[in-house]
């Protein structure tokens, strides 16, 4: 039933049913008894007064003559035996059976009152009836206990309890059918959306239609269209990957393939070393972009095992800096650290470092000779801040929000560079649950801004 929506559903609905069902058959066995207790109490009841108005007074005594048609109302074919004794007012006894069970064993409170007694190993339903009879100068009263065993009672009470639970019975059964063709019906649609799917080719990412199911289901088919949407975008950002990646490497290729025929046709020293180191700067530059390529597919989520290393954001920015510094002095770029506070975060240490490390090189590459640099790093409330500012040339509003993007170059820009640099950033913060956004200086130039979570 794990497995099955239509055995759950049934279930959740025949299982209830089944339990009410025992307590209604548990009902009605009661009901069932108290009417076959009354049918036989009133032929008893009828019986006996049949006996009692056959009591006659004769010269001061009490004739009885049991008539037949009392005893042959029991004659029902359930084999049952009838015993009844007739007494006088003083309890002597005029007809029947000596021994039956009286005033000891039954209580005449009501005058008639009917009682199960087990008599000679047989059970009885046994009533006793006062009955009044007159003679001349004469008054007295006559008692009749009868009883019978217990056989045609206890078929008709069968008979009672069998039709009420079989009419239970066939109800049940009757909406166990019409809940399976209900289902049926209604699983109709949510088959028919499971077949569209499974006959669709492994390239048609086109939505689902949302009205063909139930109300029920259309935030399922909804959510399944948002899925494919997430991975209509996934699907097109890797196409954009892939060739811009195509492009980025061709470049450099190209350039070695140029410059290595152009040092075998140089004959010279001058002209071949030129050429050679022309070779090993493409050779850098790939070097460089393959690098970036692969950490941001580390960046990348799903990519790497989840870490929690504890980081020193301080720490880590001033090894940074140490690492770039000789290259900020060659460009003549004035390059600070300002560490207000101590900032912690939890996350991958080795991508973090990769994140400060092209948060700062992003900024040394595109600010021109002569400008200030400053890495900040300090805790903000429940978030730890690190950014890069720089007074550089900047960029309008309209690109802020782009240079973000894989591969994207501003426009003018004259530095060497992939466009992968603050992907990279993005990547990496995302990832560790962190923002990224990039504004205006105050004086000019670009702030980039990373928040990540405070450990």
């Amino acid at each position: 039933m794990r497995h099955s929506l239509r055995a759950q559903l049934l279930g959740w609905v025949l299982v209830p049913l089944l339990l009410l069902a025992a307590l209604n058959a548990t009902a009605s066995w009661i009901s069932a008894r108290a009417a076959a207790d009354l049918v036989t109490d009133r032929t008893l009841a009828a019986s006996a007064r049949s006996i009692a108005e056959q009591a006659t007074v004769e010269d001061d005594l009490i004739q009885v003559v049991v008539p037949p048609a009392a005893l042959e109302m029991f004659d029902t074919g359930s084999g049952d035996f009838v015993y009844y004794a007739v007494m006088d007012g003083a309890g002597r006894l005029l007809a029947g059976t000596a021994d039956l069970p009286r005033w000891s064993k039954i209580d005449p409170s009501s005058g008639s009152a009917a009682k199960e007694v087990v008599y000679r190993d047989r059970p009885l339903r046994l009533l006793m009836l006062d009955h009044p009879i007159a003679g001349p100068g004469l008054r007295a009263s006559v008692t009749v206990v009868l009883g019978t065993t217990l056989n045609s009672r206890n078929a008709l009470l069968l008979h009672l309890w069998a039709i009420g639970f079989g009419q239970q019975l066939a109800l049940i059964v009757a909406a166990g059918l019409f809940m399976l063709l209900g289902l049926r019906r209604g699983l109709a649609p949510l088959l028919r959306l499971r077949d569209a799917v499974l006959a669709r080719s492994s390239t048609s990412l086109e939505p689902l239609e949302a009205g063909a199911v139930q109300a029920e289901l259309q935030p399922l088919v909804a959510a399944l269209n948002r899925q494919i949407e997430r991975v209509q975008r996934q699907l097109a950002a890797q196409h954009r990957f892939v060739t811009n990646a195509a492009h980025q490497l061709r470049t450099p290729l190209t350039l070695l393939n140029v410059q290595a025929t152009y040092a075998r046709r140089q004959l010279g020293t001058a002209e071949q070393d030129a050429a050679l180191a022309a070779i090993q700067a493409s050779t850098q530059q790939m070097s460089r972009l393959s690098g970036q390529l692969l950490t941001l597919s580390r960046a990348e989520p799903g990519s790497r095992r989840a870490r929690s290393d504890l980081v020193d954001l301080g720490t880590m920015a001033r090894r940074v800096l140490d690492d770039v510094a000789e290259g900020a002095l060659a460009k003549g770029i004035d390059l600070g650290l300002d560490e207000a506070m101590s900032a912690t975060v939890r996350g991958d240490a080795t991508m973090l470092a990769e994140l400060l490390v092209n948060l700062v090189d992003n900024a040394l590459r595109y600010c021109p000779k002569g400008s200030t640099v400053t890495v900040v790093v300090r805790r903000d409330g429940e978030t730890a801040l690190c950014s890069v500012q720089d007074n550089g040339p900047g960029l309008p509003p309209s690109e802020w929000e782009r240079i973000f993007e894989r591969f994207y170059r501003a426009p003018d820009t004259q530095a060497e560079g992939s466009g992968l640099g603050l992907a990279i950033v993005r990547e990496v913060a995302t990832a560790a649950g962190g923002t990224v956004l990039a504004r205006r200086m105050e004086g000019g130039g670009l702030v980039v801004e990373v928040r990540l979570p405070a450990a």
